[in-house]
């Protein structure tokens, strides 16, 4: 019932498939191709993570845990990212990661490739999910509801702010939502209050490739004619610091206005990149 419960999931909470909707009988098999292993490797992740992590010291298992199930998935969809500028993000203490979001893929791919024990932002749906929920609640990650009041608002920048004064990364998806077409849309403040209210640095990310492997709305990663690999870009930005000569509302919008232009170039290097293995 677990796996069948984060299959539903897959469909529904991650706009696969909307009520009503039917898919023929090629686009069910393929989506059983690819969704009953990632399904399968969830509840068996998740299972481990559950059972060792609390048994760990930082829950390494945890961890481990989640890096194995981005990387196991990464490969499963035949992606091959490469990643630039891991020379910028911080040995240790608390900073923001800030991505673009193109995909549903863009998760896996970041959980794959960029370092740190650093937490996500996570839609509160999620943490309903039989086994990944139960993951993303033991290992700390942030629960978040779109279009939430200003209360709730308020409630998520603490606990933003709450992992970075605990020394540890958070990743947020500034947009809110995915981009349809693959541009970068502009950013929320949510995050950059809390990385204000830490004093930490934000590190600009910019990724670009899997939303032609995976678009918005679509119910899988592709035919089963894609079977070489599907080359992405990451590209990481030096670190940007709050600027305290300014005051707080303005700092938030300084620090938010300079990250959207870090990764609107980043992302469009990683364009460049990509388009280059292809």
């Amino acid at each position: 019932m677990a796996l069948q419960d984060t299959l539903d999931w897959a469909r529904t909470e991650w706009g696969l498939i909307t009520e009503g909707e039917r898919m023929s009988t090629l686009e069910r098999a393929r989506w059983l191709a690819q969704w009953v292993p990632f399904g399968v490797r969830t509840v068996g992740y998740g299972a481990l993570s559950v059972a060792l992590g609390p048994l760990t010291e930082e829950h390494e298992v945890s961890l481990w845990a989640m890096r194995q199930w981005c990387r196991a998935s990464v490969r499963q969809l035949r992606l091959s990212p490469e990643i630039l500028g891991l020379g910028h993000v911080p040995a240790s203490g608390g900073f923001v990661y800030a991505a673009n979001h193109q995909s549903l893929l863009d998760i896996l791919v970041l959980g794959a490739v960029l370092p740190g024990d650093f937490k996500w932002a996570a839609k509160r749906s999620l943490m309903q999910v039989p086994f990944l929920g139960w993951h993303l609640k033991l290992a700390g990650h942030v629960p978040v509801t779109r279009e939430a009041g200003k209360r709730s608002a308020a409630e998520v920048i603490e606990r933003f702010r709450k992992v970075l004064v605990a020394g540890k990364p958070l990743l947020i998806f500034p947009e809110g939502t995915r981009s349809p077409d693959g541009e970068v849309k502009d950013f929320k403040t949510g995050g950059f209050h809390a990385a204000v209210r830490a004093d930490c640095p934000v590190i600009p990310v910019g990724l670009d490739g899997t939303g032609d492997v995976m678009k918005k709305g679509a119910a899988d990663a592709g035919t089963s004619k894609q079977r070489k690999l599907q080359p992405l870009a990451v590209h990481i930005g030096a670190a940007l610091h709050p600027d305290r000569s300014l005051k707080d509302k303005d700092r938030v919008l300084d620090l938010r206005d300079r990250t959207f232009a870090a990764v609107c170039a980043l992302r469009e290097d990683a364009k460049s990149t990509r388009l280059a293995a292809s």
